[in-house]
């Protein structure tokens, strides 16, 4: 067998990728498939063809590769765990020790307890609570909402992943945005339409409710369940995904038929006309 031909077998056996130290006799070859452009390196040592290198899966796996100990942070972590479209721009990793930057990924050097890690297919990556505390801010609170929606996370878990990750840059706004989440939003629009609720001193609501219809289990956005009124919130998604704008339909007819009443807001309304949300809320309920 040619040198070209067992590199491709072990490229095939490593999901795309060899690592030049396990196989010092092919060093030659493999520097020449390179300045042939067949091969690219994605590391350091580390090569796959060009097509997959770009692919945020086979960064991943190189940097298990090179640094068994290193630990995906961020959005990478949150990809492989509970959020498959998390917007991703890099490989975000916890590393213990000092590591050259390299282009497509951020090496940070920081301790990771054993208790905030979890380990699939080989990666070993943050625990959804961890995550979505790290990636979530002010400005894009998805994270923590998405995970409280599929429950990957409680909000107890994650108070608890941000106490042992004390003393880091933003742990004052990951805790504020974790007490504004107290109700458990699973949108950008419900947390904004809960925070308007409290700052109008409205209360006898609960959150994603369930409502047992003709054998189908429905969650209300807000409920008040002495009044049967319900609160629907559209968020963002509502606009684009037709299967989501479907199925809110069927729910709202159906818990019309057993005989609570319905408001629908959508993320615009919530934004521009906070004051007629309150006031629509109020009159509903009086």
């Amino acid at each position: 067998m040619n040198s070209h031909d067992e590199i491709n077998l072990l490229l095939r056996a490593g999901a795309g990728l060899l690592v030049r130290r396990d196989h010092p006799h092919l060093a030659g070859s493999l520097d020449w498939l390179v300045r042939e452009g067949r091969l690219a390196a994605v590391l350091p040592g580390l090569y796959a063809i060009p097509e997959i290198t770009s692919s945020w899966q086979t960064r991943a796996k190189a940097l298990a590769l090179r640094h068994r100990d290193a630990v995906l942070l961020g959005a990478a972590a949150a990809r492989i765990s509970y959020w498959p479209e998390a917007p991703l721009d890099y490989i975000e990793a916890a590393i213990p020790y000092l590591v050259k930057p390299q282009p497509g990924f951020k090496f940070n050097r920081r301790h990771i307890a054993a208790e905030l890690i979890t380990e699939r297919d080989g990666l070993r990556y943050s625990i959804p609570a961890l995550t979505a505390v790290d990636l979530a801010t002010f400005v894009c609170s998805d994270a923590i909402d998405v995970a409280l929606r599929v429950r990957a996370a409680t909000l107890r878990g994650m108070h608890d992943a941000l106490r042992m990750t004390p003393h880091r840059a933003g742990n004052k706004e990951r805790l504020e945005l974790l007490i504004d989440s107290r109700d458990e939003p699973w949108s950008a629009a419900e947390r904004l339409s809960h925070r308007l609720l409290r700052t109008a001193g409205i209360t006898g609501w609960k959150t994603n409710l369930p409502a047992h219809v003709d054998g189908q289990t429905y969650y209300i956005d807000i409920a008040f369940e002495q009044q049967k009124l319900a609160i629907e919130i559209d968020g963002r998604l509502h606009e684009t995904d037709v299967d989501l704008f479907e199925s809110d339909r069927w729910r709202q007819n159906a818990l019309v038929a057993q005989g609570w009443r319905v408001l629908r807001f959508t993320w615009a309304m919530l934004c521009d006309h906070p004051e007629v949300f309150i006031s629509a809320v109020l009159d509903a309920l009086h």
